[in-house]
């Protein structure tokens, strides 16, 4: 699991996003930022994780928060998502694990008896200097805006 904590340096990012635009860590200086890790597009527990966020998305908006998600999904497949949900905000293709990596949430996990590599849930409150304000490790995927919101 992650071995950053509050207030460690948040790791530097460059990816596209589902419109093949650029997003950095950088562009989101003076701005608070949700960056949310979670294992795949369209799935039962990431798309409950992902519509909680969108439905409490004013409440994010109001408190200064920007948000963004990040998958090993491509780009196509996080437009569909997006489209399909409704989805307001941004995310990002970690195709080759190189942010989840920095960010100490990529590792051997196990499925149905099967071990393979993947993206463990965990999420980053970022403050508009970079610095980590919270990791959530333990996210609850039907009650996570209240879990950033009211920690």
């Amino acid at each position: 699991m992650s071995h950053l904590k509050k207030g460690d340096a948040a790791p530097h990012f460059s990816a596209n996003n589902q419109k093949s635009e650029k997003v950095s860590l950088s562009d989101y200086q003076d701005k608070k930022l949700v960056l949310y890790f979670y294992p795949k597009d369209d799935t039962p527990g990431c798309t409950k994780e992902a519509c909680n966020l969108r439905d409490n998305y004013a409440k994010f908006q109001a408190q200064g928060y920007e948000i963004l998600g990040v998958s090993t999904d491509d780009e196509n497949s996080h437009l569909k998502f997006i489209e399909k949900y409704e989805l307001p905000f941004d995310l990002l293709v970690d195709g080759d694990h190189q942010i989840a990596e920095a960010y100490g949430v990529w590792g051997e996990k196990q499925m149905f008896g099967k071990k393979f590599m993947g993206t463990f849930r965990t999420t980053f409150v970022i403050d508009g200097e970079g610095n980590i304000e919270e990791v959530i490790a333990k996210v609850k995927t039907e009650e996570h805006s209240e879990q950033i919101l009211n920690p």
